[in-house]
């Protein structure tokens, strides 16, 4: 039985208990690229978690004692893992050049300066992905940044497609073969709505599940023609004994389906849990797929208007990348399948927490294990 790090964030990160493995495009060999043994510690699950005040300053001062965790509902001894900000950063820009995303390219050279402060002063190698309808490889892991932004200077417009998730495991698979020391992380620049990728929407949430990697969005407008074709209605989920627990909020993307999960998440049992947020977040991906995705990996969803809107949240980026808590416990009689995490803070009303919130078990016949 293998444990897996989940990676998810405001809404939980899920699909159906028994979706097959996955099997992402196989990205281009980049002979740079550090690939290794992946160790790993035996029966720890890490939770990555900001936190910050509600005007949005970030909060450094919290110890373990500070959180409370819980595992399928039950609450989990917690520690505090040693600063993570100076570690190795393994960072994919991942650029949308097709459809709407070709209008945005001239751009990309104003955001150097900024991407630079997103990598800060660590070891780190940096790679270019561009996508349309498919992903290619513009510049292999590097710790040269000049190449990196040479090649993402040099980006052309692609077809008329906007395959996102595709791009995104064939970034993640990259990802997975870097040293496990890396932070794992993705500045996803694209349209909101995924149109023309070939994985299933499950095997993406796996994907996403399988590696501990944080993708941040900056998202521009998908155009109505973008919309027709990405999103899908779904039927929603009854709320139950829990109807009108949550206000719902008409400026959110986030479907009626997540909004009735919220309502009833503390009253059903752990299964029924899976099951419910698998269909909010295949919701999610239909309706706003970078928004969605960011969430899912704890990471951070931006609505981008031009250059200077972009370069703003990058910097947002830099100061939160690096302060990040990392908790971690050692699951208690673990269960294959998904997990449900729910991170809160004790005694501090005023502060708001974001983390990842699952970790799926493997009953695949291997040692019990936590992959990076």
């Amino acid at each position: 039985m293998k444990l897996t790090s989940a990676l998810a964030a405001a809404i939980l990160t899920v699909t159906s208990l028994h979706v097959a493995a996955q099997s992402p495009v196989a990205p281009i060999q980049d002979q740079s690229a550090q690939t290794s043994t992946i160790s790993v510690r035996s029966n720890l699950v890490l939770v990555p978690a900001m936190v910050r005040t509600k005007a949005g300053a970030v909060v450094y001062t919290l110890t373990a004692n500070d959180f409370i965790l819980t595992d399928n509902g039950v609450e989990q001894p917690l520690r505090m893992e040693a600063d993570a900000g100076g570690e190795p950063l393994a960072l994919v820009v991942l650029v949308q050049s097709g459809s709407d995303g070709a209008m945005h390219l001239n751009e990309l050279h104003d955001l150097i300066p900024t991407l630079e402060a997103v990598i800060g002063a660590v070891k780190h190698k940096v790679a270019v992905v561009s996508f349309d309808s498919e992903p290619q490889l513009e510049q292999g892991f590097t710790s040269k940044n000049d190449d990196a932004w040479t090649a993402l200077g040099r980006l052309d417009a692609g077809d008329s497609g906007a395959a996102i998730l595709d791009a995104l495991t064939y970034s993640i698979d990259m990802l997975r073969k870097m040293p496990p020391s890396y932070r794992r992380v993705i500045v996803l620049i694209s349209q909101t709505i995924d149109h023309g990728s070939h994985v299933k929407i499950d095997d993406a949430l796996r994907a996403i599940d399988d590696t501990n990697t944080t993708v941040y969005s900056l998202a521009f407008t998908s155009t109505m023609k973008d919309f027709n074709k990405g999103a899908t209605n779904l039927d929603s989920i009854e709320p139950g004994p829990a109807h009108g627990c949550f206000s719902h909020d008409p400026n959110s993307t986030v479907s009626r389906a997540r909004q009735n999960y919220n309502c009833v998440a503390e009253l059903l049992p752990p299964l029924e849990l899976a099951r419910l947020a698998g269909v909010a977040a295949i919701d999610g991906l239909k309706r706003n797929t970078a928004e969605t995705v960011a969430k899912l990996t704890g990471g951070e969803y931006f609505h981008e208007k031009d250059v200077k809107s972009i370069e703003k949240s990058l910097i947002t980026i830099s100061n939160h990348l690096p302060n990040r808590y990392i908790l971690s416990f050692h699951p208690q009689a673990p269960q294959p399948g998904f997990h449900t995490l729910q991170l809160k803070l004790k005694n501090y009303t005023n502060l708001v927490v974001e983390s990842r919130n699952g970790y799926w078990v493997e009953e695949d016949g291997s040692p019990e294990t936590v992959k990076p």
